[in-house]
């Protein structure tokens, strides 16, 4: 093989391995940090990918405590279902960290609609109850299990899942998240929440314009 030969194979190779890492870095839920801590500063008006740090001069205890999941919150919607977050934006010491937790209380029956999270893998941890779980994958295959008191189950990073309340008893998990803001995108409310044509809605789920109206005005009932 010649010198030129040589060289332009490691070119080659140089560049495989520059969309590798970058592909390999993209794929990270959130990324590393690159300091022992870096409290979000939620008031700053600076724009980044996350929040900036705040004064370490400034970082208190506080920063990184909260008790917001202590206690149950009794649901009062149309899922049955009550949700509390520990997001960044509430304890923003996690900022750069790629972790979160949330709550979620279950009323007998309550659910969860069908969902994703499209920055994080979620575990649960059920306190108490117990729950039909399930995701969807990209095959259309759905994978169910019933939880008990103290199970834990994993759904997988951006895949749609659901949760239901089988009992006659109150429910609740703790969810944890690779991600410091997971995000949370409920399908049934983007949908008819959000201002697409109704003659698109109509025509997507094979139902009249009527159908798609009457469904608004059970999910967006008026005040």
């Amino acid at each position: 093989m010649s010198i030129k030969s040589i060289l332009k194979t490691m070119e080659i190779l140089y560049v495989c391995l520059i969309v590798f890492a970058a592909i390999s870095g993209s794929a990270l839920a959130d990324p590393d940090p690159l300091q022992d801590l870096c409290v979000a500063d939620l008031a700053s008006g600076v724009k980044v990918n996350g929040y900036p740090c705040k004064d370490a001069a400034n970082v208190t205890g506080a920063d990184f405590y909260y008790e917001g999941l202590a206690n149950a919150v009794v649901p009062n919607n149309t899922f049955g279902v009550a949700t509390s977050i520990a997001f960044i934006t509430q304890v923003p010491g996690i900022n750069t960290l790629g972790l979160s937790l949330a709550r979620a209380d279950f009323a007998p029956g309550g659910l969860v609609p069908p969902h994703t999270h499209p920055r994080a893998t979620e575990m649960i941890f059920l306190l108490e109850g117990t729950l039909n779980v399930s995701f969807i994958t990209t095959s259309n295959v759905v994978i169910s299990h019933t939880v008990q008191k103290g199970g834990v189950f994993v759904f997988p990073k951006g895949l749609v899942h659901f949760l239901k309340n089988i009992s006659d008893q109150p429910a609740a998990i703790i969810a944890a998240f690779d991600s410091q803001l997971p995000g949370t995108y409920v399908w049934s409310l983007s949908l008819f929440g959000a201002k697409i044509p109704e003659d698109v809605l109509a025509d997507t789920f094979q139902i009249t314009t009527d159908e798609v109206q009457n469904i608004r005005s059970k999910l967006f009932p008026s005040p």
